[in-house]
């Protein structure tokens, strides 16, 4: 049986190359990646397929959080489609450090359309080779994954706002 997918769709002011472009490079996903209140203090990325992005999180607490995300598909500037999971500072695949049963893995499939000048990104997510346990604590999530892609998609928000004022002067 599969998990019900989480799908959040957030609509940015900016054009589509450069919604896609903040997604695709270090020196910006550390402006904004993250829930509300985390920092990105280590970035390492290889965009291919089969290319990862290794990066690690701190929390407001001080707490340090390892990433990885294995690209399965790079379609520029229409789609990225990933593995994304939990990992050590070696990039080995690890728990949730809060939540034992939640997935190892998870699908994302993120897709980016243009319209009037404006990104309509569509973010899927799903668990992948899931157990019983493991849907049930993702399916059981989804308010709080919605707060947390709501206060990281906030903080691309104003960062995109940011990169327009420049672009201004």
């Amino acid at each position: 049986m599969a998990a019900e997918e989480f799908v959040i769709t957030r609509v940015f002011g900016a054009p589509r190359d450069l919604v896609f472009k903040v997604h695709t490079e270090c020196e910006r996903l550390k402006h904004w990646w993250g829930p509300k209140g985390f920092t990105m203090r280590v970035c390492k990325l290889d965009l291919r397929p089969g290319g990862v992005l290794h990066y690690c999180l701190r929390s407001p607490s001080g707490e340090d959080m390892w990433g990885k995300v294995v690209y399965r598909e790079i379609a520029a500037p229409e789609r990225l489609v990933y593995i994304n999971s939990f990992s050590d500072e070696h990039g080995n695949t690890v728990r949730h450090p809060h939540v034992p049963d939640w997935p190892l893995e998870m699908l994302n499939n993120s897709t980016f359309s243009e319209q009037g000048g404006k990104t309509i990104l569509t973010l899927r997510w799903v668990p992948q080779n899931a157990t019983e346990a493991e849907r049930k604590a993702f399916e059981a999530g989804h308010k709080g994954a919605e707060a947390g892609f709501g206060g990281m998609f906030a903080k691309l928000d104003q960062y995109l706002a940011g990169i327009s004022k420049e672009q201004e002067k």
